[in-house]
């Protein structure tokens, strides 16, 4: 054993901030230690280290607010966050910065502040706790500050999942909700393409964790971090190793009896889309094919009675059109006629260009050229090179997001092309990533973490609400439709079930005007043209934003399907839109999502945690469709006890907070049920 050295201060630490495992000395018993010499002062030592070793109790106060409180716990060297009065706790923070057997003493260095508890490990870290003011009512706010010692002290807390389901953070290829079931190395969190690297983090990412006891881990976006998924056991937010970067993020107990909420959103406006998305895959070869192909595949649309919403042309069809038809924007008095009448047209852009192309290098040309592209930081007197990176498959540049030249030539770019060809839609890919981060180079601080996402993200907003990116992080607010990650074209988790995951993930971050994935995956998979397959993944974007389709369903199925495709298209603009209208506007006004998991209903049930296949829309729509290949019977969850369900197929009604087992679904159905009461 050894002792701590012991900061004494003169004053009394406040009892009802406090609870110590000791009582501060009066001033007269001081004075009376002082007069007995240096034998009894050896005698209080062996003591003082006696009571470290034996004495203490196993947990201990530091900080104490009204609603909760952070102890340490000796035994695994970790924070507790416990609510009060009752001590029930909700969150356990295993700290991996310190020894564990160096627990702190029963003293702090702040304790005068009566909101914070400030401890150092001489040789490792500084730890800060401090009672925040609440992000919202009815919230108790914590900071946790870990700022290192030395260059080579890596930071990490690992938060427990035993008996807490845990939501938020980031997209992942096979999505589970919650995320304890998920699996990742520590990696930077930061958003990324999952079709080029699937072990990855996927495209939408909030440093933003929602657990089940009603706690939520918010992470300070100016912290380089890297985070860990470890299969029901915890996640863990870590610093890069050596270099010396504080670990800054802030646990809030929500002191009501529902758990913690999504964080809340002012969206601007709702953005409208005709739905159903077709997404073009004929030639390419030149702009005369893609226009033929353009009107054969409109032609074949109206022949089978689905003669609206969108035809979508990929980035490649939309540079080919662009290179035969963009004239400059003076010599154009209006927008050209859509080349897919009736429908409308959706061109595809990227903030990527090849450096063999007349764009790139059109812009080399252009005066301001070194300013447009993202580029290292060149040495003094030396001239700015662009940073090469890849984008399907060519070697790139990127667009300067930080220089106003560069993205006011990027968005009149767009604005003519859109006009030029008569879109009336726009989809930005690419969105997402750092390419500092992926060539190992430092990056402004502008665009560390996600900045990059970010700020391409609000300067698109500009072009209006028929905007669609890739990507989103700190960019919920914006009037934009999310574009969402490619799903393989089979039943498993990074097929058809991680839709629902998907949706509840994306929602709860605040992207609710999500498009899902072409209806049967659009990557290719063991089940690809399956008709099983393709009426499922049909029947639950049927209650989505939009419904996408990249094989139409006179390719894959029969007519049957095809007839069934009518069915839900109509549904979708007749039942579903205005619901999401409605429930767009509580999403404005209180920040709730509009698509919503069980526990929303049924906050306190341990069994709404884990249902990843069921969503409601607000609180009066539930959908529980089949997502196991051949089955036609599944068991539903109704949330909401005291409230009743009508099935909307067989008008039967049930009671809330029951489980319906082994309920019929036959291929041709979809359990939806309305909320009556």
């Amino acid at each position: 054993d050894r002792t701590m050295p012991l900061s004494r201060h003169t004053g009394q630490i406040p009892e009802s901030t406090w609870t110590l495992g000791f009582r501060e000395m009066t001033e007269p018993w001081k004075g009376a230690v002082g007069c007995l010499g240096v034998a009894v002062f050896f005698a209080m030592t062996i003591g003082i280290i006696s009571w470290q070793a034996v004495e203490q109790p196993p947990e201990e106060w530091v900080l104490r607010g009204r609603a909760a409180g952070m102890l340490w716990e000796r035994g695994r060297g970790a924070l507790l966050l416990r609510a009060l009065p009752a001590g029930r706790p909700v969150l356990a923070i295993a700290v991996g910065s310190v020894p564990a057997a160096e627990p702190p003493p029963p003293r702090d260095r702040c304790w005068h502040d009566g909101g914070q508890f400030c401890y150092s490990w001489e040789e490792d870290a500084e730890l800060r706790l401090s009672l925040e003011p609440p992000a919202a009512p009815g919230t108790e706010c914590y900071g946790v500050r870990w700022t290192p010692l030395r260059p080579d002290v890596t930071l990490k807390d690992c938060f427990s999942m035993a008996n807490v389901s845990w939501y938020g953070g980031p997209s992942i290829r096979a999505q589970r909700w919650p995320l304890n079931s998920a699996e990742s190395p520590a990696q930077p969190l930061v958003s990324g393409d999952l079709s080029a690297n699937p072990a990855g983090f996927g495209p939408i990412l909030e440093r933003y964790f929602l657990g089940s006891t009603g706690v939520t881990v918010t992470v300070a976006p100016d912290v380089s971090l890297l985070l860990s998924l470890e299969s029901h056991r915890q996640f863990c937010l870590e610093t890069p190793a050596g270099r010396a970067e504080p670990l800054h993020y802030h646990p809030d107990s929500h002191t009501s009896e529902y758990p913690a909420r999504s964080p809340k959103h002012l969206m601007q406006d709702f953005p409208p889309c005709r739905s159903p998305i077709w997404r073009y895959h004929g030639p390419e070869g030149s702009a005369a094919k893609i226009k033929r192909g353009l009107r054969s595949l409109v032609r074949r649309l109206k022949r089978h009675r689905l003669q609206e919403g969108v035809v979508a042309l990929g980035e490649r069809g939309t540079a080919v059109l662009a290179a035969a038809d963009l004239v400059p924007s003076e010599r154009r008095k209006r927008q050209a006629p859509a080349l897919v009448e009736p429908l409308e047209l959706s061109i595809t852009l990227s903030p990527y260009a090849g450096v063999t192309s007349s764009l790139f290098l059109r812009s080399l040309r252009g005066g301001e050229a070194a300013g447009y592209w993202l580029s290292r930081q060149p040495r003094p007197g030396a001239s700015s090179i662009p940073l090469l990176t890849t984008w399907k498959g060519q070697l790139c540049a990127r667009l300067n997001v930080t220089s106003e030249a560069a993205l006011g030539w990027y968005l009149a770019r767009a604005r003519r092309l859109r006009q030029a060809l008569g879109a009336t839609y726009v989809a930005f890919e690419g969105v997402e990533g750092n390419s500092f981060l992926e060539q190992d180079v430092p990056a402004p601080a502008k665009l560390a973490g996600d900045g990059y996402t970010e700020v391409l993200a609000a300067a698109l907003a500009t072009l209006g609400n028929n905007t669609i990116i890739s990507a989103g992080s700190r960019s919920s607010h914006l009037p934009l439709f999310v574009q969402m990650s490619p799903l393989r074209s089979d039943w498993s988790h990074a097929g058809l079930k991680g839709l629902i995951p998907s949706v509840l993930h994306y929602s709860l971050l605040g992207y609710n005007f999500l498009i899902p994935d072409a209806v049967g995956g659009s990557v290719a998979g063991a089940t690809q043209g399956d008709p099983e397959l393709f009426v499922r993944w049909l029947q639950i974007v049927t209650f989505l934003p939009v419904m996408a389709f990249g094989t139409p369903p006179w390719l894959c199925c029969d007519a049957w399907v095809l007839n069934l495709t009518r069915q839900c298209i109509q549904r979708h603009r007749d039942f579903v839109v205005p619901l999401l209208l409605k429930y767009s506007e509580e999403w404005q006004s209180l920040g709730f999502p509009i698509f919503r998991p069980a526990w929303w209903l049924s906050p306190t049930d341990p069994v709404a945690f884990t249902i990843e296949d069921e969503f409601l829309i607000g609180d009066e729509v539930l959908v529980a469709p089949i997502t196991e290949k051949g089955q036609t019977w599944r068991d539903i969850y109704l949330p909401g006890e005291g409230h009743l369900w009508l099935d909307t197929n067989s008008a039967r009604v049930f009671d809330g907070g029951t489980t319906l087992r082994n309920y019929s679904a036959s291929l041709a159905e979809v359990p939806v049920f309305v909320k009556t009461s």
